[in-house]
């Protein structure tokens, strides 16, 4: 069984993000890197799958500029088999991402494909359901626990309402949430090992995905700061501000 699992470059999430001064995105010079947590996660699930006898290889697939090299590293050292790199500086929304990873899915003939949830730069939560609706097989979002067997996939997944299991047939496409495992910190021999392993470069144009962009930035913003708290001399005031200030009772 082979697995693709796709992983995104993204601000690290220790890192405080910061708007230009035009508006126009948010600042990316000289800020830390480093894989989207939820693809870490996919990884992680990848990998015990085929610790577990289930999966015979897992192939790591970015998309971005030449830097995104070090996210795939990063997933070759803790423990995927080889990369694929589609190399270009266009800003990929979540459809042309969808589309180029379709197009790989039909070279690799994965049976399974899977992603983070969302990325922690645009949390579109989108490229997992376009990619499913595109090559047409079942998909299994948001899951926080997952069992394969016999060319099925049991994806435990939270709703509002407590958990749901769905059972879906290979090939799937599966997206992970946070509680689905604890990614693992990559050895120092993988991380040697790493650079030795296969990296395929691709471009949009190899793949036959037009990477044009089809929104508009209009502006960024940073959200609104807090306002500090006010102490109140008793219940009264408090009932008094909550009502008349607040409005929310």
């Amino acid at each position: 069984m082979k697995v693709l699992v796709a992983v995104k470059r993204v601000i690290d999430f220790n890192v405080k993000v910061r708007v230009k001064s035009d508006g126009s995105g948010v600042e990316t010079q000289n800020v830390k890197m480093s894989m989207n947590p939820f693809d870490e996660i996919a990884i992680e699930e990848a990998l015990r799958l085929k610790e577990a006898g289930k999966v015979e290889e897992i192939i790591a697939v970015s998309m971005g500029p030449q830097q995104a090299q070090e996210t795939i590293r990063t997933a070759l050292a803790m423990g995927a088999d080889r990369g694929i790199h589609v190399l270009t500086d266009d800003p990929l929304e979540p459809l042309a991402v969808a589309k180029m990873l379709k197009a790989i899915a039909e070279e690799e003939k994965p049976d399974l494909v899977i992603l983070g949830k969302q990325a922690i730069d645009d949390d579109a939560n989108q490229t997992g359901q376009m990619l499913a609706a595109l090559l047409g097989w079942s998909q299994g979002t948001f899951a926080s626990k997952l069992e394969l067997a016999s060319g099925k996939l049991d994806v435990t997944r939270e709703v509002d309402g407590g958990l749901e299991t769905l059972t879906i047939q290979t090939p799937a496409v599966v997206t992970t949430d946070l509680r689905l495992n604890e990614p693992r910190y990559a050895s120092l021999p993988n991380i040697m090992k790493a650079k030795k392993k296969t990296i395929d470069k691709k471009t949009p144009g190899d793949l036959g995905v037009d990477t044009a962009p089809r929104l508009k930035v209009l502006k960024i913003v940073e959200p609104p700061k807090r306002k500090s708290g006010e102490m109140v001399a008793n219940v009264a005031a408090l009932v008094d501000k909550l009502k008349n200030e607040a409005k929310v009772i």
